[in-house]
This record gives structure tokens, C-alpha cells and sequence, in this order.
């Protein structure tokens, strides 16, 4: 008989300003429903609903975010309902609670020039101390606190993904994507290599119709001086970087190589990146945007002028 999945639900609280949104707009980073502001009364129907026929197998974990703002808020009922859905073998139900000193909100609230939920029309400091009221059942029994006083943005989103990531697993996707500057740059770049101080090998007769997968071209653009130099540093670089996106939590890493015309330095500087990044255990993407179009003179050319040997 297979064992049956228990289903992570996670219920996110804690003073307003103290970085709710921000810790579920992490928990969806990293792989969770979320549901901010959803009535309670209804989440044992939310549970049983089954998941969306466009996601996959897995049932993704649940995190459902709640205030002072949420219909039906009381929180010793709400802490007597998780007790009982907790009861059940299919969930498994657990409360991150996001405090905060008042004064750090005051001055949060002050900053943004938001008004606290329960101080519409008197002093943030007021709100905040009857909302900590409200709350402190709901802190006192909670399985994680975080208290984010001296946490930016970045700490809290650090901290959530350390105590909450569910499959550690998950790798960044690095793409390296090979493009000529003559035809504008590619969308949605998170770092970009300029390589047009390699000498270019458009203007060899016989390599202006060939491209930086050809075996000739890739030999003509090595013999550059500064060649063996410039791909240890930007490898160097990548490998210092591409560890910390990881554990940032980024997604997704597009990596730029843009030369003119994108057909042959761009292209080979790319591959040789992409062979070097394997042999030290990552697994990029190649995709080269402008191998295909048309040799254009007149870009070379108008590139040419401006002075660079290279260019």
C-alpha cells in the first residue's frame, strides 16, 4: 500500500507592516500556493478543493496569509479551527507568526505614508498597540516567529526561503545567450559580456560567411592577445556569482555575450563559456539570437568607426 502524501499548509500572520507580503511573495518564489487576506471560515473547503488540472501531480504546499484586515478575524477561534483541522491526517498544519518593535512600524508606517488598519483616523501607535493585543494568543502559540525589527527586505526573504524551501533541490536555469549589439540587445539580461575587444572575424574573407561554430572562426578569435585572459576572469566571476543567485533563490539567470553582429565572436565565446561551466558543475542553456540573420557590412563597418581594431 503507498503511502499517503501529507500536504504542507503553513498560515502566515503577525502585525501589519511586519512583512507579510513579502514573506509570501517568497513562499511563492519558492514553490507555494499562497492566498493572502482568504476568510477562514472557508479554508476547510479550500483544502479539500484539489488542484488546478494546469499544475502537476503534486499538490503544491499551501500558505494562506491573514490580519486585523481578514474577514471573521478572531483569533482564539481561529486557533481553536487550525486545532482541529490539524486533527486530520492529510494536512500538515503549521503558523509562522511576523513581529515587530513599534517603534521600527512607526517609523515603517511613517515612511510610506500608509495608514495602519486599525488607526484610520488616529496615530499608527495606537493601531499597533491594539492589534499586538489582538495577536498575542496567536503569537504565543505559533510555531515560527520572526522578528523582522532589524531585517530588511532581503533578510526576511533570506530567512523564509532557509526555513521554508521544500525541495532543496531546485537548481537556478542558466541560459548564455549569444547576440549582436547591432541588432539590439535581448530582453530580461541579468548580466551582460561585452566581447567586441576580440579581434573579428567578419573582416577575413574567408571566415565573413562562416560563424563561431566553425572550427576555423573559433581558432582565428583564440589567437587574440587577450583572449585566454579575458574568459578565465568572466569564468571566475561566474563562478563566484552564480552560487549566490542560487541561494538568493533566483529562478532563472540570463547571461548576455554580445559582440556586433552576433554571428561570431558572441557565438563562440558563448559555447567556450558554456564548456567551461559545465566542467565546474553547472548545466547552462546555449541559445544564439542572431546566428541565422544575414551578414550585414554596413553594421560591421559603421562599428568599425568608432575606433576599436576589435570592433
Amino acid at each position: 500500500m503507498s503511502e499517503k502524501l501529507v500536504k504542507p499548509v503553513l498560515l502566515v500572520t503577525g502585525l501589519s507592516g511586519a512583512g507579510k507580503s513579502t514573506a509570501l511573495k517568497t513562499l511563492e518564489d519558492i514553490g507555494w500556493e499562497t492566498i493572502d487576506n482568504f476568510p477562514f471560515r472557508l479554508v476547510e473547503r479550500l483544502l479539500k478543493t484539489p488542484p488546478s488540472s494546469s499544475r502537476s501531480d503534486r499538490d503544491p504546499p499551501l500558505a494562506l496569509g491573514f490580519d486585523s484586515r481578514t474577514r471573521g478575524f478572531e483569533p482564539d477561534k481561529l486557533i481553536k479551527s487550525v486545532k482541529s483541522l490539524q486533527a486530520e491526517q492529510d494536512y500538515q498544519i503549521s503558523s509562522l507568526y511576523l513581529d515587530c518593535s513599534g517603534g521600527e512600524l512607526e517609523r515603517r508606517y511613517s515612511e510610506t505614508r500608509r495608514r495602519h488598519p486599525l488607526a484610520l483616523d488616529r496615530p499608527a501607535k495606537q493601531g499597533i498597540a491594539l492589534e499586538r493585543t489582538m495577536l498575542t494568543s496567536f503569537r504565543r502559540w505559533a510555531d515560527h516567529v520572526i522578528d523582522t525589527t532589524d531585517l530588511s527586505a532581503n533578510d526576511l526573504q533570506r530567512e523564509i526561503r532557509e526555513q521554508f524551501t521544500i525541495d532543496k533541490d531546485l537548481v537556478t536555469t542558466i541560459t548564455l545567450t549569444s547576440f549582436g549589439f547591432s541588432r539590439g540587445l535581448p530582453n530580461n539580461i541579468d548580466l551582460l559580456f561585452d566581447v567586441r575587444f576580440l579581434t573579428n572575424p567578419f573582416w577575413d574573407p574567408k571566415l565573413k560567411l562562416k560563424t563561431g561554430l566553425d572550427p576555423e572562426v573559433a581558432e582565428y578569435i583564440r589567437k587574440d592577445p587577450s583572449y585566454s585572459e579575458a574568459i578565465d576572469k568572466i569564468v571566475d566571476m561566474l563562478k563566484f556569482v552564480l552560487p549566490r543567485y542560487q541561494d538568493a533563490g533566483k529562478a532563472y539567470v540570463n547571461i548576455g555575450i554580445g559582440c556586433t553582429g552576433g554571428r561570431h565572436r558572441s557565438v563562440h565565446v558563448a559555447e567556450r563559456l558554456s564548456k567551461d561551466l559545465r566542467a565546474v558543475g553547472f548545466s547552462p542553456n546555449v541559445l544564439h539570437r542572431n546566428l541565422a540573420s544575414r551578414p550585414m557590412e554596413a553594421l560591421e563597418s559603421m562599428q568599425k568607426l568608432n575606433g576599436n581594431r576589435g570592433i
